[in-house]
């Protein structure tokens, strides 16, 4: 006869087995992104997927379209037995993965990714190699908090944002004034 007591005691050891949602990155197919968030919404799946602002012009008009910052890739935020709801949505490919693991993307870059897009700069968004450089702070202007690493493109200072394990980078353009340094050279 099972008392309430240890029904308690069975449901706290199972919600301390039970990780916390995580961030993942997942790879949807190409041009899928948009399809891909909204079945994830449909599932009850918590999904980001950042949009850029950018004009597209045709021959007889500019038209104000939201394209995926990332091409892609969408985010979803799940405990590891979600992974197969999240498997089984059409459009995706497959986790990103490092060592074979889904591999977790942290809260910080998600928010540093939602600050970016909730702002009014030009993003470019790169898979190439940089240097280590500097790591730095918006201090001043529309991007407070935002952290990244300093490089220099040409005679342009720009800020590059390390999206970890993705392979993917972006790289803004701010002012040098209103950035301070937050530590030693990567």
């Amino acid at each position: 006869m099972t008392t309430e007591g240890d029904s308690k005691k069975a449901l706290n050891r199972l919600i301390r087995k039970t990780p916390e949602p995580r961030w993942y990155a997942v790879y949807t197919n190409p041009r899928a992104e948009k399809q891909v968030r909204d079945r994830l919404l449909e599932a009850n799946v918590e999904v980001f997927l950042p949009l850029q602002k950018t004009y597209r012009m045709w021959s007889d008009r500019k038209k104000l379209i939201e394209k995926p910052l990332l091409s892609s890739y969408v985010f979803v935020r799940v405990s590891p037995a979600e992974f197969p709801r999240v498997y089984q949505t059409r459009g995706i490919v497959r986790f990103v993965t490092f060592e074979g693991q889904p591999a977790s993307i942290p809260q910080n870059q998600i928010d540093n990714l939602r600050l970016l897009i909730n702002s009014d700069t030009e993003i470019e968004v790169t898979s190439g190699k940089f240097e280590r450089g500097d790591n730095v702070e918006v201090v001043r202007g529309a991007l407070v908090g935002l952290t990244g690493e300093l490089i220099e493109i040409g005679s342009q200072k720009r800020v590059i944002i390390r999206i970890d394990r993705l392979d993917q980078n972006l790289i803004l353009k701010i002012p040098l004034t209103f950035l301070r340094k937050t530590g030693e050279k990567n």
